[in-house]
């Protein structure tokens, strides 16, 4: 159900012209994939996959394969269902604080090892190490957050009740037992262990399904959370093709965790909705940065390599569309495409590159083709535009597109590569417009240097976050507020209260005491209905709520 993005050994062979992208020089003795995946490693981490069949991943850099893999059946999802199920009860029934506090002590070991995280994010994803390195910042401050906060969100809270003193009314937050996650490939430890952590601490089990592609980087991170103290039963790790274990996780599910495409997530939606079970999906965008006329251009061009080309732009919330105001349209792409081209590729385990790889083929493909489409069509190539065969398989150059429009496919399908496109406009209204003309509404970035501006332009973007001076980090880091989608990205939050409170099932209790909410005393029907009438007129004269 998930979309996977094999790897193989082949790629579209178009020589780099000297004109091209720099490469990042390898540092003496940088370590291989032989170095770090090793038969020990592999044996280690898959210790706790659920699974009978056998499968591989492999590593975007040079398509060759990491490691040998179990792949699971839906009997094996089933089976780790029932494992979940067995521990879920005995883990509710731990007290929040010590929940919590395995939250606090995975944070410690993740900032301790992050060295053997970063090389497998970099393996799996083709990542540049700076980017892998913003999951481990992400995961850390999720951690901390939920593992200081969790017990304040959880807590019961007491509410008035129907007749103040008579009804004491507590709300309770109940584990929804076992939480059923697929996560994606692009950002494999941040979208697995960050979405689980919330789920884990407010007494449910997980079970799992990475994409296989990234599998092993999960895997490390369930291995330093059962080190932390999580039972190893309540993490339960299922693999395989997406079409085959996804509808079985969501088919046993008691709640719904999904990151990937609008497409699937639709799937997704459907399968839980037959079962009335609830879900949350973070999907696609067409994200837009506005850069407005009293824009910084320097930073406003600093922040949209940022923003644009982050994990090779294999990044839910980065940037595919750029407005400029044609008052400073000519500067800021001059400043953009210096930067653009000056961007280093590299391979490496190790920090120095700019940007690293797409993690296969069909992301190489659509890149390819809308970049391809939109010159044939009458675009302008501003910058890159060409795949990078001499560093790899899946390598193509961060690509700059001018004077795109409809019926583009660049125009309005996610491109997730890459790949933005430049618009001009005139004044603010129309920028928010098109900003605002997509099915899409994840995340957009408005630039200027009036912060009062930039919040109000922000206010009328029809999306989940808006960046002001920033192109996504800000909004996505700040993690006591919430993070998502609106129409066509996704329903829910991650994040802030809901990101926990989604994982729980509210529940009301309500103690009536010294006289029911019925006639008595002696009272006949009459007399109860104008004391109660009497009551309800007193309570809006006190303003009771």
């Amino acid at each position: 159900m998930t979309d996977s993005q094999g790897t193989k050994d082949s790629a579209q062979e178009s020589p780099a012209s000297p004109a091209g992208n720099p490469v990042a020089p390898a540092a003496p003795g940088t370590r291989t994939a032989a170095d770090v995946v090793t038969p020990e490693v592999v044996a280690r981490l898959t210790r706790g996959v659920v699974g009978t069949g056998k499968t591989a991943n492999h590593t975007p850099f040079t398509g060759e394969k990491l490691a040998d893999l179990p792949e699971s059946t839906p009997e094996d999802v089933a089976t780790a269902f029932e494992r979940a199920r067995a521990a879920q009860e005995s883990w509710a029934r731990v007290p929040v604080r010590k929940r919590a506090a395995v939250l606090l002590r995975f944070h410690d070991l993740v900032l301790q090892r992050q060295a053997e995280v970063l090389d497998l994010i970099q393996l799996e994803t083709g990542k540049a190490r700076l980017h892998a390195h913003e999951e481990v910042q992400a995961v850390a401050v999720a951690a901390r957050h939920y593992g200081r906060k969790a017990p304040a969100y959880l807590r019961p809270k007491g509410h008035t009740g129907v007749v103040p003193t008579l009804t004491k009314v507590t709300e309770l937050r109940q584990p929804r037992g076992v939480v059923g996650q697929i996560a994606p490939w692009n950002y494999p430890f941040e979208l697995s262990v960050g979405d689980a952590l919330p789920a884990f601490v407010a007494g449910n089990a997980v079970v799992m399904k990475p994409d296989t592609e990234t599998a092993l980087t999960a895997l490390w991170a369930r291995e330093q959370l059962i080190e932390a103290g999580l039972p190893p039963e309540v993490w339960q790790v299922v693999l395989g093709d997406g079409p085959v274990v996804g509808p079985e996780v969501v088919r046993h599910a008691d709640y719904v965790s999904f990151t990937g495409s609008t497409r699937t997530g639709r799937e997704v939606a459907q399968g839980a909705a037959a079962r009335l079970v609830g879900c949350s999906l973070e999907l696609g965008g067409k994200n837009a940065m506005l850069v407005l006329h009293d824009a910084d251009v320097e930073k406003a061009a600093s922040g949209a390599v940022r923003g644009c080309f982050s994990s090779a732009g294999q990044l839910c919330i980065s940037i595919e569309r750029l407005y400029v105001h044609e008052s400073v349209a000519d500067d800021f792409v001059q400043r953009f495409a210096a930067r653009t081209k000056a961007m280093r590729l590299g391979n490496a385990l190790a920090y120095g590159a700019d940007m690293g790889s797409l993690v296969g083929e069909r992301q190489l493909e659509t890149v390819t083709r809308h970049v391809e489409e939109a010159v044939a069509k009458g675009a302008t190539l501003v910058a890159g535009g060409r795949p990078r065969p001499d560093i790899g398989p899946l390598f193509y150059e961060p690509t700059i597109l001018d004077g795109v429009a409809a019926p583009m496919a660049v125009c309005s399908e996610e491109t997730f590569g890459p790949v933005v496109s430049i618009y001009r406009f005139r004044d603010e209204d129309e920028a928010i417009a098109l900003a605002n003309a997509t099915p899409y509404g994840l995340n957009s970035s408005v630039w200027t240097k009036d912060g009062r501006r930039g919040r109000a332009v922000a206010a009328r973007l029809r999306t989940g976050t808006v960046n002001v001076n920033e192109s996504y980090a800000a909004g996505y880091g700040s993690v006591q507020s919430p993070m998502g989608g609106m129409g066509d990205s996704g329903l829910g939050r991650r994040h802030g209260s809901e990101g926990i409170l989604k994982y729980t099932e509210a529940q009301t209790v309500a103690h009536q005491r010294i006289m029911p909410l019925a006639p008595s005393f002696g009272m006949t029907d009459e007399k109860y209905a104008q004391f109660m009438t009497r009551s309800l007129r007193a309570m809006k004269a006190f303003r009771l709520r």
